[in-house]
């Protein structure tokens, strides 16, 4: 087992057992406070334009946490950095438990990206170090609640390209113990988008 993919595992299971217990959420509640966001990630949570991610079927867990970074500042958006700094902990709750709870609209694959990204996604690149995207976010894409690891299988292959990016660059620095930032750092632009491109037709 590659030196990577232990530090992958162990800090997977750090992260589960460290997970801290937060307000619950209540997604009756959250539809109604939803209304704003409405406009970018659509009233199902099923963003209309790719750069906006899918909000329907994601972790409460992951969706909570982006919520809190932002309000934090430790994430920054020019629009979701002000969408989140009104809101409170028991606002933040009931936004995700309703965005989790809806289902997430299908996507497709390019299908001249499926081999090359297919293979990214479980082998990774051994000659370059990228780890194996299903070692944290499973076979068929749907992440770990627990670990905050997001569902990114049917995400916006754009959306999912310019999280990659932004992390490779150190735009985005809100992964766990950079995780998400060492596998991008030796990704090239080809890779990226190939992966972004099975992961959006995974099932």
């Amino acid at each position: 087992m590659s030196k990577r993919l232990v530090s992958i595992t162990i800090a997977l299971a750090l992260a589960a057992a460290g997970a801290q217990v937060q307000a619950e959420g209540d997604a009756a509640a959250g539809k109604a406070k939803s209304v704003t966001c409405m406009a970018c990630h659509g009233a199902d949570g099923n963003s209309p334009n790719p750069v906006w991610p899918k909000l329907a079927g994601q972790h409460a867990s992951y969706i909570l946490a982006q919520l809190q970074d932002f309000k934090q500042g430790v994430r920054q958006n020019d629009l979701m950095s002000p969408m989140a700094a009104p809101l409170s902990e028991q606002d933040m709750a009931d936004l995700a438990a309703y965005f989790s709870s809806q289902k997430q609209s299908g996507g497709s694959a390019a299908a001249d990206q499926v081999v090359k990204g297919e293979k990214i996604y479980r082998a990774g690149n051994v000659q370059t170090k990228v780890a194996a995207c299903m070692a944290c976010h499973g076979p068929t894409g749907i992440g770990n609640a627990p670990a905050r690891f997001p569902r990114i299988s049917g995400q916006h292959a754009a959306y999912l390209e310019k999280a990659l990016k932004d992390f490779r660059s150190g735009t985005r620095v809100n992964d766990l113990n950079k995780m998400m930032r060492g596998v991008a750092a030796s990704m090239t632009d080809a890779e990226i988008t190939a992966v972004a491109q099975y992961v959006q037709g995974l099932r």
